[in-house]
């Protein structure tokens, strides 16, 4: 990085990963430069278009028109957040990057929060729920389960309560550039790249508008990857039942060959054998799957495709990485 290029750097990057968000954008854009305007520091508005099948893309496009701190990446389709998320780090250039949600449910004025702690030598400041009044209590419920068990079995300690609203330093950004994985649980290598961290509390409020674009499916999924991407307990969970359950059946025909050998009476046992072989196969189909979602996960990473496709940028260059940019058509500007 050359010196003009490092002085030309803004010191703010916001990150924003927009699905289907045509409801809130203008609201999220007002607020936002609010925000930014009273904290004098340069900015710069990175928007990520995730394939949005509404007028997200024509919102995004009119703000960058209007205001050019507003840079719009246009992902070919739709890659989800993480990548999305991945996607805007890879293209923001400030000297600390902050991602945020577009539904204002992360208040951007904890930005100036982050920038206080940040100047007192922290890398990475993120924001932690003090509650989660706002959520059903099957959410609840869910979500407490998910961060005991992963804090129980990952080896890495991520913070419960935290999403990926954080303030980054340049160099911590540049360290989770390195990662090229393509199953990718962000708040876990968040936490895995190091430097000095803290957080800050906040209450999060209910979303401006729209509507959340995670179901329960996509949670669980996102649960699945948290898990088998920061540790292999469940496959020693898998090896430690086939053992306990071999020693198991080994001790019970002991048992009942010894019985046979000393009454004399071979007890009939249909039911019961039956009972145990569709437990067994039950045992079997649940290991086999755990194996299989590491498996397929190391599938996933031997095609080596890349993370995500740009199909076109507004204000913005492409950074050095192995990101695919679709070259624009004729007479179009990228």
């Amino acid at each position: 990085m050359t010196g003009a290029a490092a002085s030309s750097r803004p010191d703010l990057s916001i990150v924003v990963a927009a699905y289907n968000e045509e409801d809130v954008l203008h609201i999220f854009f007002d607020r936002l430069r609010t925000v930014l305007g009273g904290l004098g520091v340069s900015y710069e508005i990175v928007c990520v278009n995730d394939g949005s099948r509404d007028r997200t893309a024509e919102i995004l496009n009119a703000a960058h028109a209007a205001d050019g701190r507003i840079k719009v990446i246009h992902l070919a389709r739709n890659f989800g957040k993480e990548l999305a998320l991945t996607a805007g780090l890879d293209f923001a250039s400030g000297e600390a990057v902050v991602p945020l949600d577009a539904d204002l449910q992360d208040p951007p004025e904890l930005i100036a929060d982050f920038l206080k702690l940040w100047r007192e030598g922290y890398d990475v400041v993120y924001a932690v729920r003090e509650a989660r009044d706002n959520d059903s209590w099957m959410k609840r419920t869910t979500a407490a389960i998910f961060y005991t068990l992963l804090g129980k079995v990952s080896n890495v300690q991520i913070p419960p309560n935290a999403g990926d609203f954080r303030l980054m330093d340049r160099r911590v950004v540049e360290a989770l550039r390195l990662f090229r994985e393509r199953n990718r649980f962000m708040k876990g290598l968040f936490s895995w790249v190091g430097f000095r961290q803290t957080s800050v509390a906040y209450r999060r409020p209910e979303r401006a508008a729209g509507q959340s674009k995670f179901n329960y499916w996509k949670l669980w999924n996102f649960a699945l990857d948290g898990i088998t991407g920061y540790s292999t307990v469940p496959l020693r969970i898998a090896g430690y039942s086939g053992l306990v359950f071999a020693l198991i059946a080994m001790l019970y025909g002991a048992y009942l060959v010894l019985r046979t050998m000393i009454s004399g009476v071979d007890m009939p046992g249909y039911a019961s054998l039956m009972v145990a072989v569709i437990f067994m196969g039950g045992v079997q189909l649940v290991v086999l799957g755990i194996i299989g979602e590491y498996l397929g996960r190391m599938y996933s990473e031997a095609k080596q495709r890349p993370l995500y496709i740009v199909e076109s940028v507004l204000g913005i260059d492409p950074p050095d990485l192995r990101a695919v940019v679709v070259p624009a058509r004729a007479g179009e500007r990228v």
